[in-house]
């Protein structure tokens, strides 16, 4: 990669990391870039709440996405109620920095922008070789792709991550992230996001969402018992979809809301059909972002370089700024003849010691809530 060539660049994932990186880039004038995802077309999509703090929610101002693409309800509130008996015994009101969206509005956002040509489904990725000094990436079909940067951005079941940093393995935390989005509230009107807190080792965070809300309630949880009721090990099983939840998975969350929530939130977590669980996990924190793989470099970000536990808020919020300092670097190199290495390594000189802070911090909530029985190291 000189200033003067047409780098190639594979980013690998589609879900929110990878597309926004791809669209920074393609902004930045990089106009060989390729997105391959691994789920096919076909595939039912769909997510949680994800909450953008300023600096990611610059990104994507400057991609020309319009906040009210993405953003339903403008509220910044967080309301944080304690819960003695089933009843609010004390509310406080905080103000969060950025705003709430959801993996589904944003995703849409992101996709409906990337040019024809640069999102190929189906494409999974089992390694990463040197070819004639550059990387290339092999895929499941058989075919193969090089390219002069790989950009993994491919989730916390990162392949890249398997395969640059293959001694950073998930580690089960403890419990579960049992989700819902539900066609009805527990109060009419809801804007603010809600945060019930009702005894150690439980949390029930419920906000509002287009035709309802999204509710998300973490329950401690066993590694056998989550086999027991979604079908694996918690760490082969990193998101337990709806067709994976059954009876038993549903009565354990129904049982749980009638004696911890108040009755209004608890009828709207009997009311939801549609369930997901997310089993909540740790890894070591990340030691680089950057790898040299011949004469080109492959890179790390966003869950793929060091999933973080969602109490932090952190996990887009990462993957976006990440994002876009990388942009910048490679703009650099691209406009004023940077030295690449220099510039890559700047760059994970300034993101590395977020994404260990944000590691770190999720165990040490976790602790405080009650929930989990591990740490990351």
């Amino acid at each position: 990669m000189t200033s003067t060539s047409r780098p190639r660049i594979a980013v690998v994932g589609g879900s929110i990391t990878g597309p926004v990186t791809a669209l920074l880039l393609l902004h930045a004038g990089f106009d060989d870039v390729t997105v391959y995802e691994a789920a096919p077309a076909s595939a039912p999509l769909g997510g949680g709440l994800i909450g953008l703090e300023h600096p990611a929610l610059d990104v994507l101002d400057r991609l020309d996405i319009p906040q009210h693409e993405f953003v339903a309800h403008d509220s910044e509130a967080i309301v944080q109620m304690t819960i003695r008996d089933r009843h609010p015994a004390e509310t406080i009101r905080r103000t969060y920095p950025g705003r709430n969206t959801t993996w589904t509005l944003l995703h849409q956002a992101l996709t409906r922008r990337l040019p024809a040509g640069v999102l190929h489904t189906g494409m999974k990725v089992t390694a990463l070789a040197e070819q004639t000094g550059q990387p290339e990436l092999w895929f499941r079909d058989g075919h193969t792709e090089a390219a002069d940067l790989v950009v993994f951005a491919d989730g916390r079941s990162s392949t890249g991550r398997r395969l640059l940093d293959p001694d950073r393995n998930l580690r089960y935390a403890g419990y579960v992230a049992h989700r819902g989005i539900a066609d009805t509230t527990p109060e009419p009107g809801l804007r603010d996001f809600l945060r019930l807190q009702p005894c150690p080792g439980a949390q029930f965070n419920l906000a509002p969402v287009p035709g309802g809300c999204d509710w998300t309630f973490y329950l401690n949880c066993t590694s056998s018992e989550y086999a027991q009721r979604f079908g694996a090990d918690p760490t082969r099983r990193v998101f337990a979809l709806p067709r994976h939840v059954g009876p038993a998975a549903r009565t354990h969350v129904d049982t749980h809301a009638d004696l911890l929530l108040p009755a209004d939130h608890a009828a709207v977590v009997h009311a939801t059909t549609t369930r997901m669980a997310v089993p909540v996990l740790d890894i070591t924190p990340p030691q680089r972002m950057v790898w040299p793989v011949g004469a080109g470099q492959a890179v790390l970000l966003g869950d793929a370089l060091a999933p973080v536990r969602p109490h932090t808020a952190r996990g887009a919020n990462n993957g976006i700024e990440q994002a876009a300092g990388l942009a910048a670097a490679l703009t650099q190199h691209r406009k004023y003849a940077a030295d690449l290495t220099a510039a890559l390594h700047g760059w994970q000189r300034r993101h590395l010691p977020a994404a260990v802070a944000a590691v770190h911090r999720g165990p040490a909530i976790g602790h405080q809530l009650g929930l989990g029985t591990q740490t990351a190291q």
